[in-house]
């Protein structure tokens, strides 16, 4: 026997610690145990956390795009909104004199006068179009109809298309809304209003005063119907 084990001597524990020879090969790699469960059904029955900017109703300032850039990326695109059948385009082309030069002149005055209009709301709408920004006026337009709403059952369904269409950071027709004015919604929509998206309204209704009004006066369409009152259709 050697001498040293003989009188009860004992290594130091570094000496019986192995050897670092490089990372387990996958193959060779223990499969490890909590619970009675391997790594697998552990991965598989642990819930995953969602994406906060995309699964869940709330969002960060960080996904919201800025106007210029979501129509860079709509031009890029070529994306093209559909129109619903009942629309305001609709109404105004079956029911309503084109506007004369004399009222597309007043347009001018200021915004509040053209959007009041519903001849101006549609030449401002076909214009926008052309900006690939006219999911700006669509939303407006659903918050002033979940407005005149008194069906419960109607402005809950009607919010929830709303904020699917134009909130939600999954719709190509989002619109651009900062981070406080999200936060108000998705507090909001969980028991909604006619007033749920009154601040997001107001938003956008700004947004299209200080970005889009001034574009819209200089634009071919609006130079042409000063000149000749009449207005090109915006249906395709």
């Amino acid at each position: 026997m050697c001498f040293r084990k003989r009188n009860g001597y004992r290594p130091p524990d570094h000496f019986n610690a192995k050897i670092y020879t490089g990372p387990i090969p996958v193959e060779r790699e223990p499969s490890m145990v909590r619970g009675g469960q391997t790594p697998l059904q552990i991965a598989t029955t642990t819930p995953q956390r969602p994406n906060a900017c995309c699964f869940c109703w709330s969002c960060c300032c960080s996904c919201s795009w800025s106007e210029e850039q979501r129509r860079a990326r709509r031009r890029t695109k070529d994306t093209r909104l559909e129109t619903t059948s009942n629309c305001e385009v609709c109404t105004w082309h079956l029911h309503s004199a084109k506007p004369t030069p004399e009222e597309a002149r007043q347009w001018s005055q200021s915004f509040d006068r053209l959007m009041r209009s519903p001849a101006g709301r549609n030449t401002f709408r076909e214009f926008l179009r052309t900006e690939f920004s006219e999911e700006n006026m669509l939303f407006w337009l659903a918050c002033e109809d979940l407005k005149q709403e008194l069906s419960t059952s109607a402005i809950q369904e009607k919010a929830r298309l709303i904020y699917e269409d134009y909130v939600s950071i999954l719709s190509p027709k989002e619109v651009s809304l900062d981070a406080r004015v999200r936060e108000v919604i998705n507090r909001k929509i969980l028991e909604p209003t006619p007033h749920t998206f009154e601040d997001a309204q107001l938003q956008i209704y700004t947004l299209m005063h200080r970005d889009s009004y001034p574009r819209f006066l200089n634009s071919p369409i609006y130079r042409s119907l000063l000149r000749t009152g009449s207005c090109s259709s915006s249906e395709t």
